[in-house]
């Protein structure tokens, strides 16, 4: 049962997927901050511009 729980504990064989999933999960948060922030400025860029224009009857 030792030689079992020793070899269990030097196996690395998951780290290197762990490790990229934690990159990846870094990596969905900075862009997801990114984008609301961006979507916002964007948002009112386009308000901005909208304004600039008279209003038109159809």
């Amino acid at each position: 049962m030792l030689k079992l729980t020793l070899l269990f504990a030097r196996d690395e064989r998951g780290a290197t997927s762990i490790e990229y999933g934690l990159i990846a999960g870094a990596i969905a948060i900075v862009l997801a901050t990114v984008m609301t922030t961006l979507g916002n400025d964007l948002t009112a860029a386009f308000q901005r511009i909208m304004a600039l224009f008279p209003e038109t009857q159809t």
